[in-house]
């Protein structure tokens, strides 16, 4: 039988899904079926998040993997937690080396965008601090399926020969482990074609039989530090025996009686919080209409640029996130709207290619949870015979001395993975997100209408035609997006721009609990995942 599994002519529904006993939300079935499991088997909403996010380093290389980054939200105990698994630049590293070296400005692969990897710091750090089950029977499920393969989804196979394309341009031959392992045949796998990894099953048996230990301070690290020597790369295995992942304190406002939470920088949730500020100001009669396109449009902009100015490591940044969050500043920055577009600028605050997963059990614990190589499958680089594809995190960074986001050895770079949860009265709501570069406050802008402003259901919210803004006044609109719309927006000023197809614009999740205890989940249109419900 033949047929074309990217083709579908006819326009399709998804229902929203409900369950009581646990749900777990992701980009690809089989990820979401192993969280379910472990729900079934006795663990909680975190055990299920690490099985899925394990899974998705397997199922999902062409978004993320054993090398990336990871941020968390955890409901657990009536209260909320945030991690921040994301790595630093190497100690060798800084914007003088690269300078030295010939660069003009930072490169997007290769191993000057290499930073410490914080995934399997995050795996290890949730299952130690709030897991139930071993994180040798969580990630058992990743194990197998690297070991015996799994057929590759289509969604997920597009963007595997996207990449493929990509790195054959690529010189060196320390990218050579890139096609090592994931082009194994001479090329992408096609969609339903089986792949497997025999060295990305050893590197996740190690890290679940130690806990991380031999990914930071063991025969993983070695690993990567002799292939990084060996090949003119900056990161060393002391840089790895020297990171932990952080508990943060997670940072909110207040929407129309609704806590938004996002994590901290280094981080840009706080772009998403600083328009949802602005916005609450206003009052919107319609999702559909001129004027909530415009004044959203208005405040994504507004934030985005004061988040490119100020947002770094926050042991580097110079204002206070609190100031940046102030009810004083959203009315500011407000004030600026009009009734045309504007070419943004920052303001002055006062002084004072990513996975994403969602997760709930019975018990009332709630996990929103992202992991992420940055560009697809991350710098290029991967670690011989391991797996191991490391992120391009570090592309983040710039060269400029004078900016807060300059390469420095040991600091962290303006991130744009966050997690999203939302809360009420002090009691869960649950979590939310969606994932996808610099659209990811902005997809959180819009689920949070969507859901508040407009009662859109979970998989509506995410089902609803996105946007986003890329610079100055333009703005891409997805293919669905209403035609009289864009003509009316392009008389205020924006320039709008259609897009065809539907992977740049982000892909999210959502479970909402309600007062009765059920779980109400919706998945993205726009890949392969579902809703495991119990």
């Amino acid at each position: 039988m033949k047929f074309d599994p990217l083709y579908y002519p006819h326009q399709s529904r998804r229902s929203m899904v409900y369950g009581t006993r646990g749900m777990v939300a992701t980009t690809q079935p089989l990820a979401a079926q192993a969280g379910l499991d472990m729900l079934k088997r006795g663990g909680n909403a975190i055990d299920a998040a690490i099985a899925a996010a394990a899974c998705l380093t397997v199922v999902e290389p062409t978004s993320n993997g054993i090398g990336g980054d990871a941020f968390a939200l955890v409901w657990k105990d009536g209260r909320l937690h945030g991690l921040n698994a994301s790595g630093p630049a190497p100690m060798g590293i800084s914007a003088d080396i690269l300078r030295k070296a010939g660069y003009k400005e930072m490169p997007e692969l290769g191993w000057p965008t290499v930073n410490v990897p914080g995934t399997p710091s995050a795996w290890a750090g949730l299952s130690n601090r709030f897991g139930r089950l071993p994180l040798t029977e969580v990630m058992q499920p990743a194990i197998e399926y690297a070991e015996q393969g799994f057929p590759v989804s289509p969604i997920i196979a597009k963007l595997w020969k996207n990449q493929y394309k990509t790195f054959k341009a690529l010189t060196g031959e320390e990218y050579k482990f890139w096609f090592e392992t994931f082009a194994l045949n001479g090329r992408a796998p096609d969609p339903g074609e089986v792949w497997r990894s025999d060295g990305h099953a050893r590197t996740l048996s190690l890290i679940a039989e130690t806990k991380a230990e031999a990914f930071y301070r063991g025969e993983l690290a070695e690993k990567i530090d002799a292939y990084a020597r060996k090949y003119g790369g900056y990161i060393r295995k002391e840089d790895l025996e020297a990171y932990k992942p952080e508990w943060v304190n997670p940072i909110s406002v207040n929407y129309r009686g609704y806590d938004v939470w996002e994590i901290p920088p280094n981080g840009h949730g706080m772009v998403a919080l600083m328009a949802l500020n602005i916005l609450k100001g206003f009052e919107f009669s319609a999702r559909d209409a001129v004027d909530t396109y415009h004044k959203q449009f208005e405040a994504m902009k507004l934030a985005y640029v004061d988040g490119f100015k100020y947002i770094s490591d926050s042991k580097t940044m110079n204002v206070k996130v609190e100031d940046l969050l102030s009810e004083a500043y959203a009315a500011e920055r407000r004030r600026l709207i009009g009734n045309a577009a504007l070419d943004p600028l920052p303001g002055t605050p006062p002084q004072g290619g990513t996975v994403y997963l969602a997760a709930a059990d019975a018990e009332g614990n709630m996990v929103s949870y992202i992991q992420s190589n940055y560009k697809g499958f991350g710098s290029g680089l991967v670690v011989p015979g391991t797996g191991i594809a490391l992120h391009n995190r570090g592309f983040n960074f710039n060269l400029d001395v004078a900016h807060v986001n300059c390469l420095e050895p040991g600091k962290k770079p303006y991130h744009t993975i966050i997690p999203g949860f939302l809360t009420k009265d002090g009691n869960a709501i649950g979590p939310f997100g969606v994932m996808g570069g610099f659209i990811q406050p902005q997809g959180h802008v819009q689920v949070i209408m969507n859901t508040i402003d407009f009662n859109l259901n979970p998989q509506a919210t995410l089902d609803a035609p996105r946007w986003q803004w890329k610079a100055g006044k333009t703005i891409e609109v997805e293919h669905a997006f209403p035609e009289h719309m864009a003509e009316a927006l392009q008389r205020l000023g924006h320039d709008v721009k259609r897009i065809v197809g539907n992977t740049t614009m982000g892909r999210g999740q959502v479970i909402w609990r309600n007062e009765a205890g059920v779980l109400a989940g919706g998945t993205e249109p726009r890949a392969d995942g579902i809703v495991a419900a119990w």
